[in-house]
């Protein structure tokens, strides 16, 4: 089954910059990005809004939107 989505301009020049080679499809290389959300581990699988919450934590890491442990410690003053 295949089916159609709505990509900006500058979305798709971002995706298109990600395939691995010109032969790659957006499918197989939307699927090596799926592929770095980690599925479980010895304890089983992670269900899949445990995922979304480990994706949702990395960006906001890489946004700036959480501060390191050490500096919360000093402010509380513990």
């Amino acid at each position: 089954m295949t089916t159609s989505i709505r990509l900006s301009r500058y979305t798709r020049e971002k995706l298109v910059a990600l395939k691995a080679s010109r032969r790659e499809t957006y499918d197989e290389m939307l699927n090596r990005l799926i592929s770095l959300v980690p599925t479980g581990d010895e304890e089983g699988l992670y269900p899949n809004a445990f995922r979304t919450g480990l994706l949702n934590a990395r960006l906001d890491i890489r946004e700036g939107r959480v501060e390191k442990g050490d500096l919360v410690m000093e402010r509380l003053g513990l």
